[in-house]
């Protein structure tokens, strides 16, 4: 493969496009976890950053769980929004999303996917498939009160795969990708020992593996060819998101048919197809994997 370039387009949720920087040799496809927590800033982050690898890890059978850490509430570009009725909305598009990755919904507009359904999963009344912390949107702290309440989940849950945003991520504009990506990182350090919160949750709980995405230095890759699909429909049930976010012309039109959605599907795809470069696959999701837990 050619060298690593220094030119970086745009993308959704701002993940870079084009050749990105290399720790190394990458490594790749982790064994399924038997479990899988997903932690983000938005209602749309976990989608944008790891939902082609969830597609892939759930159709093997892994159990997914997503975290929200705020409630969405800045996420439109409407001055006269109801903030109420768009923090319920963008709670009700990711449990829709979420039914996607997990396959028990076929992504609209985008085919089938290749994961199963819900008969399969059992999955459509989980309490735990999604989880909200409720911060407001714009103001998430890692402070000691936020990391309590992650780390009880850490420990009931106890998934054995963590992902989330890169809190290293060199010139990341938005406060809340900063504090969601230390809220993570400094919890699993938490959840992991005895006189960290004593008496909070089931126990210490260590995952084996952190997989940080929007990551400064890549040094993993995830094969996510045959989920691209998947990833996309997805993040398209994030309706509320389709104008701000995606660039997509208006709510309630044809997807299939809506060329701008058809721009945003390519432009996920090219992301897709430029991080499976690290990697040498054709389709992939790039990360900075963290072992030593």
């Amino acid at each position: 493969m050619t060298g690593p370039g220094h030119h970086r387009d745009s993308a959704p949720s701002g993940l870079p496009v084009g050749d990105l920087p290399r720790a190394g040799l990458p490594t790749s496809d982790i064994p399924t976890p038997t479990s899988a927590l997903a932690i983000g800033a938005h209602p749309d982050d976990i989608e944008f950053g790891c939902g082609a690898t969830l597609a892939k890890w759930a159709a093997a059978g892994c159990r997914v769980h997503h975290l929200v850490l705020t409630d969405g509430s800045k996420g439109s570009w409407d001055p006269a929004a109801d903030t109420g009725e768009l923090v319920a909305r963008r709670m009700a598009e990711c449990r829709e999303a979420a039914a996607v990755l997990d396959g028990a919904v076929e992504p609209e507009g985008e085919g089938a996917g290749s994961a199963g359904s819900d008969k399969d999963l059992g999955r459509e009344n989980d309490p735990d498939r999604v989880l909200f912390l409720g911060s407001v949107d714009g103001e998430l702290a890692n402070g000691v009160e936020e990391r309590r309440s992650v780390v009880a989940i850490l420990r009931r849950l106890r998934p054995a795969v963590v992902l989330g945003h890169d809190p290293w991520r060199r010139y990341r504009l938005h406060p809340d990708h900063r504090a969601a990506g230390f809220l993570t990182v400094d919890s699993v350090v938490a959840a992991r020992d005895p006189h960290f919160f004593p008496g909070v949750g089931d126990g210490p709980h260590r995952p084996h593996t952190l997989l940080l995405w929007e990551a400064d230095l890549p040094d993993h890759v995830e094969d996510a060819e045959g989920f691209e699909a998947t990833k996309v429909g997805a993040l398209l049930r994030h309706a509320s998101q389709w104008q701000s976010t995606m660039g997509i012309a208006g709510e309630g039109t044809a997807r299939s048919e809506d060329p701008s959605t058809d721009a945003f599907g390519t432009k996920v795809r090219h992301q897709l197809a430029s991080h499976g470069t690290l990697g040498g696959f054709r389709v992939g999701e790039a990360f900075h994997l963290m072992g030593d837990l």
